[in-house]
Parts: C-alpha cells; sequence; structure tokens
C-alpha cells in the first residue's frame, strides 16, 4: 500500500511517499480502507522531531482518517462497509489502517469522507475546550484568536452548536476575516487594536477566550474577559509561550486554564465516544456548519504540509487517499 511517511528528521521537505506493506491488526483493531485522511500542526512538528510524541524512524503520519471498514472485532459494534472516522496517532496517511475500536466513530451518510477526515483532531479539541475546560453556559460571549485556522475555525463553528450566544473572531487579515465570517463567527476583528474594538462591541467584555495562538497577545485576552471569564489557552502557534501574573486572576476574578485534549482521553477511557455521542447528531442535522477545506490529490501530502508550516492555510486541508 501506499503511504506517507517520514525517513529523516530534516522538516516536510523531506517526506516521501513509500510503497509498505499492509498493516496486521491487533487484538480488538478494526481494518479500515483509508478514503481521506487530515492534516494538523503535529504532522509538521514530527517530521522535525519536535512533538512529544516521536515514533521511531521511518513512520507514517496522519492521525485522523475517514474510510469504510475491511473487518472489524465482534463486540465493536460495526461491520464490513460502514462508513466511519478514527483517531490513530500515525496512521491516517495510508491506503490501510488499523485502529482500536474505542477509537472508530460510525459517520452519519449526510458527512462526505473529505470533511470526515478533517472532524476529528480540532472539532473534538475544541468540543473538549468549551464543554470540560471552559464550561461554556448558554448565551455566553466566546472569542476565538487565530480564527482562521484549523482550532479557531473550528470553534467558530462549534460554539453556537453547543449553546454560545455570540462569538468574536480575531484575524491577520481580511482574506481571513471572509473565512471567519464564513465558519460562523458574529463579529470579526483585525489583530491591530484587537482589544479595543472587542470593548466596543461587547460593552463589558468576553466570558471565554479559547487561544491556540499565545505569545504578545494573552495579557490583553486577560484584558478583554468579564468577572467570571475564562482564557483557555490550546497552543502557541506564535512560538512564545506566555506567562500570567496571577493578580490580575484574583482581583479580577477571572482564570486561566490548560485544555490538553489528547493528555485528557488518553488517561479517561470512553470520553471520546462520549464526545462523539454528543457531536454526531450535531453533523447529522446539519447544525454544526461544514469545514472550509482543501483537498490534495495523495501525490501533493508534501504541499499540505508545507502550507501548514508556512502558515498559509485556512480552515483544513485534507487528502484524498482513494
Amino acid at each position: 500500500m501506499r503511504a506517507v511517511q517520514v525517513t529523516k528528521l530534516e522538516g516536510p521537505e523531506s517526506v516521501e511517499i513509500v510503497e509498505i506493506a499492509e498493516p496486521t491488526p491487533e487484538p480488538g483493531e478494526v481494518v479500515i480502507e483509508v478514503h481521506a485522511a487530515g492534516f494538523a500542526f503535529p504532522d509538521v512538528l514530527q517530521t522535525r522531531g519536535m512533538y512529544q510524541y516521536q515514533p521511531d524512524l521511518p513512520f507514517t503520519l496522519g492521525s485522523e482518517m475517514a474510510g469504510v471498514v475491511r473487518t472489524a472485532p465482534a463486540d465493536s459494534g460495526l461491520a464490513a462497509g460502514d462508513r466511519v472516522v478514527a483517531l490513530g496517532i500515525n496512521r491516517g496517511m495510508a491506503e490501510v489502517a488499523c485502529i482500536p475500536s474505542s477509537q472508530v466513530f460510525r459517520l452519519p451518510d449526510s458527512v462526505p469522507m473529505e470533511q470526515a477526515a478533517g472532524l476529528l483532531f480540532n472539532d473534538l479539541t475544541v468540543h473538549f475546550v468549551l464543554t470540560k475546560r471552559a464550561g461554556m453556559v448558554r448565551g455566553e460571549t466566546v472569542l476565538v484568536h487565530g480564527a482562521a485556522g484549523g482550532i479557531g475555525v473550528s470553534a467558530l463553528r462549534l460554539a453556537p452548536a453547543l449553546g454560545a450566544g455570540r462569538v468574536l473572531a480575531v484575524v491577520s487579515d481580511e482574506a481571513k476575516a471572509a473565512v471567519a465570517r464564513e465558519a460562523g463567527a458574529d463579529d470579526v476583528v483585525l489583530v491591530d487594536g484587537w482589544l479595543n474594538r472587542v470593548r466596543e462591541l461587547t460593552g463589558s467584555g468576553v466570558d471565554v477566550v479559547v487561544d491556540p495562538v499565545g505569545g504578545d497577545r494573552f495579557t490583553d485576552s486577560l484584558r478583554s474577559l468579564r468577572p467570571g471569564g475564562r482564557l483557555i489557552v490550546v497552543g502557541f502557534t506564535a512560538g512564545e509561550i506566555p506567562t500570567v501574573k496571577v493578580n490580575r486572576l484574583l482581583l479580577n476574578n477571572i482564570d486561566v486554564r490548560g485544555a490538553g485534549w489528547g493528555a485528557w482521553w488518553m488517561t479517561h477511557p470512553g470520553y471520546l465516544h462520549e464526545q462523539w455521542a454528543e457531536l454526531e447528531p450535531l453533523y447529522a442535522n446539519g447544525a454544526i456548519k461544514p469545514l472550509p477545506l482543501t483537498v490534495l490529490p495523495f501525490d501533493q501530502a508534501l504541499d499540505g504540509l508545507l502550507a501548514i508550516d508556512r502558515r498559509q492555510v485556512t480552515g483544513k486541508i485534507v487528502l484524498k487517499v482513494r
């Protein structure tokens, strides 16, 4: 089978499309014929050996995929021919993948394969951010940084479906502003002077900030919160890991909370299926908007990685496998 593999840790340019043997399933694993796979920022980090989970060379890229079940364990609730999405670290960008049944989810017929392949990593992260870590209450106002990127677009799509009353997006230029509006933002502001503009729009500030960016806007994010507000740290795409003076938290009765979705689901058996049980009907009935997608053919996998590395991505990039 074909697979997108890292054979040396020299960045995205060193990735190769190779022919390897099909995997053999372990007990409890579902064999999936992969139709599409999603790209994510950790894929780029892995090409340089910079991610917290780093397998031995050579290894296959991709952790989220959509496809059709070839075989499944009798107790999995799945059968040959079922359309599924799956989460499998370093297994997605290949024509066949073997995934533990606890990480495979039945896909509604209304969701195309390419859409499905881009859902899990970002949408399940954002669901965890808004429900488990932010404790978002129906009607609250949510502000999203990096709103045209993968996590940002997911936050704009999911927040209204999960009960947010108003969603604001912060972006770097007008092209990304258009992406944010299409994804579901009620208001969009540019990075320059964003705090003052948010105060003008809201009067008293926001209840939740979703921040996958970090860097020098962190302190202003704290200033944007209403009393009782929560800033959720999702990542640091700006590169700099900010610090917080905790007297700000005390004086304004606000919180800074980390959101490590991977660390959570890996230590809480069954949590992924709890998330999917809540989200699946929202996908099926259209309550969650479709992803803005760029779909690449298999032989252009390198282009997808380079686009992420160069911060040229809006929405989600998906690899068409078959």
